[in-house]
C-alpha cells in the first residue's frame, strides 16, 4: 500500500463538486483504502471521475494523464477536488511523493485524454514500443498498460474499458492482480463488471447516499448486466415501446 487514506482540508463544501454526494461523504469522512486493488463504481455523474482525478493530482500525477515524474507535464489546472485533497501516505508512498522525481512511480489513464496521450508518447524514449496509431484502441491501450504498469507505484485509471474487448478486460484483470502483488497500488473508476471481479479488490459504490463499500455480487451494475443478458427485452421494451 502506497496511500491509507484521502481526505479534505480547506475546501467550500456549498459549492460544487463537493455538493456531489460522494465527493461530499469524501469531504466529511475521509476515504480509507483498504486493499491494494480499489474500484469506485456508480452511475454518470456520481463522482467516480472527479475522485479519481483528484487523487492522481493529489499523489503528484499530471492530470492530463501519465506518468509520475515527468518533467514537462500539461498545464492544466489542479481541479478543486484536487487542490483540496490530502493523502495519508505510508513510508513509502511518501517516499514516492516528495522524493527525486526520477524516484517517482505511477501511471493516470484519463478517459477523456487517453487517446491523445497514446498517440503523443508513442516512440517517445521511457514510454512503450511500437506505434499505437497503427493499432486498434484496445491493442493501444493494452500495449501502454503492460509498459507502464510493470513496477510498484501509483496507478490512477478512469474508466479503462472503453477500448477494451472482453478478452482484452480478462487482461487486465490480471495485469492489476499482478500489480496488487507486488506492492503497487491501483484505483479505477470503472463501469465494467469485469474490472470490478479482481480477486481481493475493494469495491466502493458510489451514489445517492454518498459511498459504500459493496461486495461484487450486489453491485448494481453485475444485476443490470445479469437482468440484461438473460432478457434483454425487459429493458428495450422501456425504450423502444
Amino acid at each position: 500500500m502506497l496511500v491509507r487514506r484521502a481526505y479534505v482540508e480547506g475546501a467550500d463544501l456549498d459549492a460544487w463538486p463537493f455538493t456531489v454526494p460522494a465527493v461530499t461523504d469524501l469531504a466529511e469522512q475521509g476515504l480509507t483504502f483498504t486493499k491494494p486493488i480499489t474500484f469506485l463504481v456508480g452511475e454518470n455523474g456520481s463522482g467516480k471521475s472527479t475522485v479519481v482525478e483528484a487523487l492522481a493530482e493529489a499523489f503528484g500525477l499530471d492530470s492530463y494523464g501519465g506518468r509520475a515524474g515527468t518533467k514537462y507535464a500539461s498545464s492544466r489546472p489542479v481541479s478543486e477536488l484536487g487542490g483540496a485533497l490530502k493523502l495519508d501516505a505510508t513510508t513509502n508512498g511518501q517516499r514516492m511523493m516528495t522524493g527525486p522525481r526520477k524516484a517517482r512511480r505511477g501511471f493516470f489513464l484519463r478517459a477523456e485524454t487517453a487517446m491523445g496521450l497514446l498517440a503523443r508518447l508513442s516512440g517517445v524514449p521511457g514510454y512503450w514500443d511500437g506505434d499505437t496509431e497503427e493499432m486498434s484502441h484496445g491493442e493501444g491501450f493494452l500495449t501502454a498498460f503492460d509498459a507502464m504498469f510493470a513496477r510498484p507505484g501509483f496507478y490512477v485509471l478512469d474508466e479503462p474499458e472503453s477500448a477494451l474487448s472482453f478478452t482484452s478486460s480478462l487482461r487486465l484483470v490480471e495485469l492489476f492482480t499482478r500489480l496488487g502483488r507486488s506492492g503497487a497500488q491501483v484505483v479505477c473508476a470503472t463501469h465494467s463488471p469485469i474490472l470490478a471481479s479482481t480477486p481481493g479488490a475493494s469495491i466502493l459504490e458510489f451514489g445517492a447516499n454518498g459511498i459504500s463499500e459493496v461486495a461484487w455480487e450486489d453491485l448494481l451494475i453485475v444485476e443490470h448486466w445479469r437482468r440484461y443478458l438473460d432478457d434483454p427485452q425487459s429493458y428495450l421494451r422501456h425504450l423502444l415501446d
